[in-house]
């Protein structure tokens, strides 16, 4: 009955007799246990520092120095761990006396006992059970571990949410001429964050298509039966933090776009392209024609500061924003490696 699982934890073990060590390294090589025998106190120690996932004992091997570093050991433990101790006990003696001791010197631990002689297969079966118990334990911990790093980046994106939406409102404000004006332009902000929001979790938080932020943000200003904004590159992942800043950007530049620039007029037409190059630069252009001629404003409003400011942070460059007399043009090259999650999954 060989363990074969390779996840799972190794057997430390303590028996001053030569003959008991000998037939516990047998046993456990045999079947495809690792096994480390500790033949000192200072040995034991320092294995039990690596953290065993079982630890076997003979009856012999429990003096009051040993009992005391494993209780050490015991009470150091984490929460989520428990590490089951096997006592291999002599016939003659009372197990029940024995742990009652043990569970004196060993408050709340998990000890299995064995009266010798025990069958290799029996003995096999136990530490089999404590070793896959082991290995639950250790999921649990991994579990644990990963809802406090959930938690706390959904803490971070929330900070990050609102943070966004104080500055929209703030921003938005500063050039509104009208109430209606602000609420049309505040509404519209606000759907292109919660659109990203949602491709970012439907993408489980890791990474998303860049393909499909533009399909969410530029969507609404399609019209049924033309097809005056087109989009294409390609295939990138981005970054939950990137996806949203571009989804902003774009947002902003498709809005002036219907109110000042191409979309504003039947036959404008605009276009997203991106592209990474052989030195993985991404090159992001977006540009307008069929509009009326675009000048450059007196004052920057919210959605130029926003763009400007954004991509810099971004990319580590400015953009260009160049407002032709066919119509507005927009380009950034920035390294990839700024906008590409650390650990992207296809």
């Amino acid at each position: 009955m060989a363990v074969n699982d390779s996840r799972l934890d190794w057997v430390l073990a303590i028996a001053p007799y030569r003959r008991d060590a000998e037939h516990l390294n047998a046993l456990f090589a045999q079947n495809g246990v690792e096994v480390r025998r500790a033949d000192g106190l200072e040995e034991l120690a320092a294995l039990l520092e690596q953290a065993p996932g079982v630890l076997v004992a003979t009856q012999e091997a429990l003096n009051p120095q040993v009992l005391k570093a494993i209780g050490r050991h015991l009470v150091d433990q984490p929460e989520w761990s428990e590490m089951p101790v096997v006592i291999l006990l002599d016939r003659m003696v009372p197990q029940a006396r024995v742990r009652s001791e043990l569970s004196s010197v060993w408050p709340r631990s998990r000890q299995l006992y064995y009266q010798r002689p025990v069958t290799a297969l029996e003995l096999l079966s136990g530490i089999q059970s404590s070793l896959l118990a082991r290995l639950r334990q250790r999921d649990v911990r991994d579990h644990i571990e990963r809802e406090i790093e959930l938690r706390r980046e959904l803490n971070h994106r929330v900070k990050n949410i609102l943070s966004s939406v104080s500055s929209i409102f703030q921003m938005t404000r500063r050039r509104a001429v009208s109430l209606n004006e602000f609420a049309d332009d505040f509404s519209g902000r606000l759907a292109a964050l919660a659109n990203v929001h949602s491709a970012v979790f439907q993408a489980s938080g890791e990474a998303v298509e860049f393909s499909r932020i533009a399909e969410l943000t530029l969507s609404p200003y399609r019209t049924k039966g033309t097809n005056r904004v087109k989009f294409g590159g390609s295939a990138i992942l981005l970054s939950p933090e990137a996806a949203t800043t571009l989804a902003l950007c774009f947002h902003e530049l498709a809005t002036n776009a219907l109110k000042y620039g191409a979309l504003s007029k039947p036959e404008g037409r605009v276009s997203l392209n991106w592209s990474v190059s052989q030195d993985e630069d991404l090159t992001i252009q977006w540009n307008e024609s069929g509009g009326p001629p675009a000048s450059e404003p007196e004052r920057s409003g919210y959605g130029t500061r926003y763009i400007r400011s954004a991509l810099y942070s971004l990319f580590g460059t400015p953009p260009s924003i160049l407002f032709r007399p066919h119509g507005l043009h927009c380009t950034l090259t920035g390294p990839l490696t700024r906008v590409s999650p650390k650990n992207p999954k296809m």
